[in-house]
């Protein structure tokens, strides 16, 4: 994907969508939410919004500052696509807003249209419902260093280990490794590699030394 100039208003608009979808289905913890938005701090220090308490993200301003120039608005659903998979589940909530926006930017919705909280299995032919997708977000590439570390920020450096949930000597439940639960970690993992391409080296560093 080519270059794409993003001003610093379109930006916080951008950002502060992207961080009311993250926290849109209630799965973020504290913890999670102050890394959050202690990252979008850095990423914007001069932005006067309070990323702790946004208030809804104004359809009709997020489509005026995103519209204008050719490739914003898709550029942005699909990293909004991104940050509502990253946590290895998508909510109806999620996609109920993704859809909205795509609606509100004028975005063709048929990338989004398998994308659903309970995935289909593989056919028989080795393709999934899923593989249009996949290619939709192999094709993204943001290169504004901003946009591209708040993506590296959301995605886990590796596979997380499965492990066992137990209670007084019981197993509870199992959890198997996010790359069995989410069949768009391969995609996930690419992405993130990409955008760490666009970092200067000392954050790059920082990030490497966040996942050891």
């Amino acid at each position: 994907m080519s270059s794409i100039v993003i001003s610093d208003s379109s930006l916080q608009l951008w950002l502060a969508a992207l961080h009311a979808l993250a926290l849109a289905d209630g799965d973020f913890d504290d913890q999670e939410r102050r890394v959050l938005t202690a990252h979008l701090s850095d990423i914007l220090p001069d932005a006067e919004l309070d990323w702790d308490c946004l208030p809804p993200v104004d359809a009709s301003a997020l489509a005026e500052g995103l519209t204008g120039t050719p490739g914003l608005a898709e550029q942005f659903l699909r990293t909004a696509v991104v940050v509502a998979l990253a946590d290895g589940h998508l909510s109806e909530e999620e996609l109920n807003l993704l859809r909205h926006w795509a609606t509100v930017l004028d975005c063709s919705e048929a990338p989004l249209a398998d994308l659903r909280p309970c995935l289909a299995q593989p056919r028989s032919d080795g393709r999934t419902p899923l593989t249009p997708l996949k290619h939709w977000l192999d094709e993204l590439d943001p290169s504004d260093p901003r946009i591209a570390a708040f993506i590296v920020s959301l995605i886990p450096a590796q596979c997380p280990f499965e492990r066992d949930i137990m209670l007084f000597g019981h197993k509870l439940v199992h959890i198997p490794p996010m790359c069995k639960l989410n069949p768009l970690y391969d995609q996930l993992v690419g992405l993130r590699f990409r955008c760490l391409g666009h970092l200067p080296e000392d954050q790059q560093l920082r990030f490497s030394q966040q996942a050891g």
